[in-house]
């Protein structure tokens, strides 16, 4: 073959092979089908187990069982921090559950600052899930002793005959309940101020100035002082 012919057809082949070994073997396959369920816009990365607790624990936190719980009361407004937390401590630690109620759901402010989620609708309660019902004291519960809902509250466990308990200012709304007629009892009183003292006086209650009585299924207390022993005399009562 003459060389003139056949030096480029050499060099033509060896452009050709030079080209092919340039380009990688990936762009002859065919191309896939997209799966839209792997797309950039549709994968998330799991939360961890510490930014987010697993579904039973989520449950566990925000409804407990109602077997062996105690429904504790609150002003959804400056209800007193230490009358809800210092029972709650003792209640827990003797191994009950504790569900919170108030005027209506979500996050209730006490005096100094102590914020609790109110995980109970007190339109749903039914006294025959819980133990005992626990109202706590405050500046908030105190503008509460005429309130309906509450009082019937307090009334309806008191026919369910479980324990109706009550600390600070809050046994002047068991008295205005018509609970604590011919009962002994105590409340939040002051030398300046013994209003509720009248209230629960007025309302055939007996007035002992202790910070903590028992009468029957009904334990009242007088106020931030007692409140770890008002939680003491609950357990004691539900463990007898």
């Amino acid at each position: 073959m003459n060389k003139k012919i056949l030096t480029p057809i050499i060099m033509g082949i060896m452009l050709l092979g030079m080209l092919f070994w340039a380009v990688p073997p990936s762009i002859f396959a065919p191309n896939p089908a997209r799966n839209p369920e792997t797309t950039a816009s549709t994968i998330s990365t799991p939360s961890t187990s510490e930014e987010l607790p697993s579904t039973d624990a989520y449950k566990k936190i925000t409804h407990p069982t109602m077997e062996n719980t105690i429904l504790m009361v609150i002003a959804f407004k400056d209800f007193r921090d230490e009358e809800y937390l210092q029972p709650k401590k003792v209640f827990e630690q003797a191994g009950f559950s504790v569900a919170t109620t108030s005027t209506k759901t979500g996050r209730a402010e006490g005096s100094y600052g102590t914020t609790v989620i109110v995980d109970t609708d007190i339109n749903q309660i039914n006294p025959d899930d819980y133990e005992a019902v626990v109202f706590c004291g405050g500046g908030g519960m105190g503008q509460e002793l005429d309130n309906p809902v509450f009082q019937k509250l307090a009334q309806d466990f008191s026919k369910a005959d479980k324990p109706v308990t009550a600390i600070c200012i809050a046994p002047a709304l068991l008295a205005k309940a018509g609970l604590l007629q011919d009962k002994e009892a105590t409340v939040w009183a002051s030398p300046l101020d013994r209003s509720a003292v009248k209230i629960l006086e007025a309302n055939g209650a007996i007035y002992k100035e202790e910070s903590v009585v028992r009468d029957g299924s009904t334990i009242t207390a007088n106020g931030p002082a007692a409140a770890e022993e008002f939680g003491e005399a609950i357990v004691q009562l539900l463990n007898n």
